[in-house]
């Protein structure tokens, strides 16, 4: 056990970030109120669609789940779980006449009958983290089976893999099977319905016809496309609570054909491939597809992710290679524009388009933190966050913080002067007045976590905490903490993180289990008490006790992806 006995008067960034950790629950629970009814309903004009369906209704708990696993209080997992099983049975009783398999309901065994993974993993965060905050749960662990067999080819309705040719045969996949056809604007932008005059949309779209031309180019739905790598996170949750096998061989075998498609592509990773299976169809476009190259390059924001399920699984580098050598294949395809370098994001018939300068949101952010080379750290350095870690930035913490609290009561007040009713709101209408949307900037600073918002992805952290008293997930009541340094790997392979802690409460001791990693990963090798000797803990935790109103930097040395992940609690 380490011991902090030294006294610390709270640091600035400590009182704001326990000013977030407490607001937070109170406004949360006010939106609750506002938008959902008593059956857990959200309040709106239930719809199909990509801008305002099933997927932006259950966006409105999104980050609840997190804020739990932060330290939150049970009440908030309490309204996550009513708000998601009423959104459950909400959406299964909805209907939609243009798009054929949600006309029984859009959604069926209590998943999405068939849309993109983008939408699906947006709409389906808050489950995918349900299990930081109770993997025990026997409903949450029965969904993600179900979910992940979808993919597997464990459910007869639901032929979305081809296990011949290693790929998810449409980008529109779900419990009713993949769509096999090119699709219609109705198909995305659903049937047809009043807006002018009646509703408020949070886009340009002021009539139907708007939301036509919003999908008149999502057409080539049928073969596979990187950001069907979103898929591999659910049967990554169900092999970090069971431990199966068959779990580990579906993921690997799926992104090790990926791999080998980037690879066949000169580097460039691919956003269509044929049913089957050819590099683009016939005409060899590669960049094609629905969320393809030449459409919205959301891959650059999924794909990373995909692969580092693989990482976290495996703790193969050859997952953080992959995105390495995409990126050096888009550098080799900048140009100089106004004296500074920029890079195509884009690529059509024509050619590439659409450069930009910061390489940060290409993935490079990601395959530096799961690198840590120096290499990777310059082209990701524009990053106000990497800024930080590397010296450069050391504002960061206090200027962000403050910044989520100013947006935590923009929520409140644009809450508060609501004057929709439920028949005149659109279902992503409360979005951007969540609560829950303010909390991004504490994952990365808490627990040296990739900043990855609510795309569906797994936390990919240095650290993470758990209350011994209560004996649940999250830091203690009136503890504050930050992580402010991660070194590179040296030639043993360990590398060097720095976390501050701080008891604020000046009455009461703390005691934390302080975990290497979300899920267990990191194997923390030795652990020192500001500038005392390091003490040898070679295990994924280390109990930490905190006398009142006491802070220390840590010096954490740890041997990263060593460890099975797992959800399993430090008791267990």
């Amino acid at each position: 056990m380490l011991q902090i006995m030294q006294r610390m008067p709270a640091p600035h960034w400590a009182l704001l970030e326990r000013q977030l950790l407490d607001a937070l629950p109170p406004a949360i629970e006010a939106f609750y109120e506002h938008y959902f009814d008593e059956r857990g309903y959200l309040d709106c004009f239930a719809r199909w669609g990509a801008l305002d369906g099933p997927d932006d209704a259950i966006e409105n708990v999104t980050g609840w789940t997190e804020i739990y696993a932060l330290g939150g209080p049970e009440r908030l997992l309490e309204l996550y779980k009513r708000g998601m099983e009423g959104h459950i049975r909400q959406y299964a009783e909805a209907r939609t006449e243009g798009f054929a398999p949600s006309r029984e309901g859009m959604y069926y065994k209590e998943y999405p009958t068939a849309f993109d993974p983008v939408h699906n993993a947006e709409g389906y965060h808050g489950i995918y983290q349900q299990g930081l905050c109770e993997p025990d749960d026997p409903r949450w662990q029965g969904r993600i089976r179900r979910f992940a067999g979808f993919y597997m080819n464990e459910d007869p309705g639901a032929p979305n893999y081809d296990a011949e040719l290693k790929m998810i045969r449409s980008m529109m996949t779900g419990s009713r099977g993949p769509v096999l056809y090119n699709t219609s604007p109705t198909d995305w932008g659903g049937d047809p319905f009043e807006v002018e005059g009646r509703f408020t949309p949070l886009r340009w779209h002021r009539t139907w016809d708007d939301y036509v031309e919003h999908f008149s180019s999502y057409v080539q739905a049928p073969g596979d496309n990187p950001c069907n790598l979103a898929n591999t996170l659910m049967a990554l949750q169900a092999y970090m609570f069971s431990g199966e096998q068959k779990y580990y061989d579906w993921i690997t075998e799926y992104l090790d054909a990926w791999i080998a498609r980037g690879d066949a592509n000169g580097g460039l990773m691919p956003t269509h491939i044929a049913i089957d299976g050819s590099l683009g169809g016939p005409e060899g476009r590669w960049w094609g597809s629905v969320y393809g190259w030449d459409h919205k390059a959301f891959f650059h924001d999924i794909a990373p992710y995909g692969f580092g399920n693989g990482l976290l699984l495996t703790g193969d580098a050859k997952y953080v290679d992959v995105w390495r050598r995409h990126l050096d294949a888009v550098v080799a395809e900048g140009r100089e524009e106004e004296g500074e370098m920029r890079y195509p994001r884009k690529r059509g018939d024509d050619g590439f388009y659409e450069y930009r300068a910061d390489l940060a949101d290409f993935g490079a952010l990601q395959v530096y933190y799961w690198s840590l080379r120096e290499s990777d750290r310059q082209r990701a350095s524009a990053h106000p966050w990497v800024q930080y870690l590397s010296g450069d930035n050391p504002d960061y913490p206090v200027a962000r913080l403050q910044g989520d609290l100013e947006a935590l009561r923009s929520c409140v007040t644009r809450r508060v002067e609501d004057t929709t009713t439920a028949d005149t709101r659109l279902s992503e209408w409360p979005n951007n007045m969540n609560p829950g949307g303010t909390i991004w900037g504490l994952i990365p600073l808490m627990l040296g976590a990739l900043p990855s918002r609510h795309i569906g992805v797994p936390w990919h952290a240095r650290v993470r905490y758990f209350d011994v008293e209560k004996q649940r997930p999250g830091i203690p009541e009136g503890v504050a903490s930050l992580v402010d340094s991660m070194s590179e790997e040296d030639a043993s392979g360990s590398h060097e993180v720095g976390v501050t802690l701080v008891n604020i409460d000046t009455l009461r001791p703390k005691t934390l289990v302080l975990q290497g990693g979300a899920y267990g990963e990191h194997q923390i090798q030795s652990a020192a008490v500001d500038e005392a000797e390091p003490a040898t803990v070679d295990a994924n935790r280390v109990t930490v006790s905190m006398a009142p109103g006491s802070g220390a930097r840590l010096r954490l040395r740890m041997r990263r992806y060593a460890n099975r992940p797992s959800l399993s609690l430090p008791w267990q």
